[in-house]
């Protein structure tokens, strides 16, 4: 056989190889998660984030969370009350403000759930307006994501101007 075509079927082959190991090599999540705030009115959480995407072991990923007071009432601002982790509507999505949006690998989407999990399993009352509002909640998730916070800020309960400071604090967030 020529040398040359016997070389041409190596080369064949360890290409072929390559493209077959690379479609069995894990996949990588693309979990994208924008956060939202929602100016204030009577519908709740204020301040929120939606997922969306794959993980990598091809979970889809279409979810929502934030935090608030099981039952609005003048109850919240005398101490705290019932709260519960809530998934925002779609209505209530598509009437919010999207700030930025981050995209997470597997680790740190697990990292954001268990944030959520710890949230949900706050013993009740759970909600308190100025120790624990869905503000409070966000900031748990987004220092989950490695992602600057003001701890001293004055934002606490102005979903929209902490939003505002967390992408000030991180420059490249979109």
């Amino acid at each position: 056989m020529n040398f040359n075509i016997v070389k041409l079927l190596k080369l064949f082959g360890l290409s072929l190889l390559l493209s077959i190991s690379a479609l069995a090599s894990p996949a990588q999540a693309e979990v994208s998660v924008t956060f939202y705030s929602h100016d204030f009115g009577k519908n709740f959480p204020h301040a929120f984030f939606i997922a969306k995407g794959e993980t990598a072991d091809g979970q889809k990923v279409d979810t929502g969370f934030g935090f608030t007071a099981i039952n609005v009432s003048p109850g919240i601002l005398f101490g705290s009350v019932k709260g519960h982790v809530k998934a925002p509507s779609a209505e209530y999505i598509a009437s919010s403000n999207p700030h930025f949006t981050v995209t997470l690998d597997d680790k740190k989407y697990r990292e954001l759930l268990m944030v959520v999990k710890k949230w949900r399993e706050i013993p009740q009352k759970s909600y308190s307006l100025n120790k624990r509002n869905c503000v409070h909640f966000i900031n748990d998730v987004i220092k989950a994501l490695d992602l600057k916070t003001n701890l001293k800020t004055a934002n606490w309960k102005k979903p929209r101007s902490f939003m505002e400071e967390v992408m000030k604090l991180n420059p490249f967030l979109k």
